[in-house]
């Protein structure tokens, strides 16, 4: 069963869907998940499904939309914030704890792709995530530093992030860019193929999962604190909760692959496990099939081990 919520990141409403186990009782506790979804994703893709399937599980779980996007509130519209993003974890779990059904000492994270990120950083100063999930985690803050490749390419975004900030600032209207080309066709027409470029304009601008709750648009300016930040800084201290990580084993420029092999070797924890799905890539991961049956029977054990 799944039912819309609301609850607070401050003045802001977010916008949350509730699953619910079947047969569930509201007179038992029950553990319970908060699932982060992806740059630019929804509530409504992919950390739906892994909310959806850990619900069938057993787990109430929480899957919602990041702050500024989606149906959640704040302004401006459309921008990616860190600080913003993890506070957002925090606030979902402030929203698990009320519910008397909740076993507040049952809580845990699942993060897909950037939300695996965010979910870590989240864990390493909210102890009230008691087990952390990944799943082809990205350091989103680590992926638009590396941008195109080329010398120097996270100094000249930030010295036009620079410059637009003064524009807007001085009146002019915001720049709304976009995360990922609009469709295969312009994708083509930029040469654009590698593997994980290819699956996201699949996967985000085509009926296989497109939704008007993510549409593809980033507030430019909002890079800045992007750029910034490092997902997994200070992992070696602070994040000492049971860690899953899952990633593909066809690595793409995103490099989930390279990140989950980082976070292991950074984290902290002494029960933490890499557990690499032969032959998905980082969208396969996503929704497909037969990888995400993969990841999730993994999560399972997971989850009943340490929840």
């Amino acid at each position: 069963m799944r039912k819309s919520v609301t609850f607070k990141n401050g003045y802001l409403n977010m916008a949350g869907h509730l699953y619910l186990p079947e047969g569930f009782n509201e007179n038992e506790k029950h553990s319970a998940i908060v699932t982060v979804h992806p740059g630019s994703s929804c509530k409504d893709q992919t950390s739906g499904l892994y909310a959806e399937k850990l619900a069938e599980l057993g787990y109430v779980t929480l899957a919602f939309d990041a702050s500024y996007q989606g149906e959640s509130g704040g302004e401006p519209r459309y921008i990616e914030e860190p600080a913003a993003r993890v506070e957002d974890v925090r606030c979902a779990i402030d929203y698990l704890t009320t519910l008397d059904y909740v076993d507040e000492n049952r809580i845990g994270v699942l993060g897909v792709c950037a939300g695996g990120g965010y979910a870590v950083n989240a864990a390493m100063t909210e102890r009230r995530i008691k087990a952390v999930g990944t799943v082809t985690a990205a350091n989103i803050g680590r992926t638009n530093r590396l941008g195109d490749g080329s010398p120097g390419a996270a100094i000249k975004t930030l010295e036009a992030i620079g410059k637009q900030r003064t524009a807007e600032a001085r009146g002019a209207e915001p720049m709304i860019t976009n995360w990922i080309p609009k469709s295969h066709e312009e994708r083509e027409q930029a040469g654009i193929n590698d593997i994980d470029i290819t699956g996201a304009v699949d996967y985000y601008t085509t009926p296989r999962a497109q939704h008007p709750n993510s549409p593809n648009k980033l507030k430019f300016t909002s890079l800045g604190s992007v750029l910034g930040f490092d997902a997994f800084h200070l992992a070696e201290e602070l994040l000492t909760q049971p860690l899953q990580i899952i990633v593909g084993s066809v690595q793409g420029a995103f490099g989930a692959y390279q990140d989950g092999h980082e976070l292991y070797n950074k984290a902290a924890s002494e029960k933490k496990d890499l557990f690499v799905i032969e032959g998905a890539s980082h969208y396969d991961l996503y929704d497909q099939p037969e990888p995400v049956s993969q990841a999730v029977k993994k999560l399972e054990a997971f989850y009943k081990e340490n929840l």
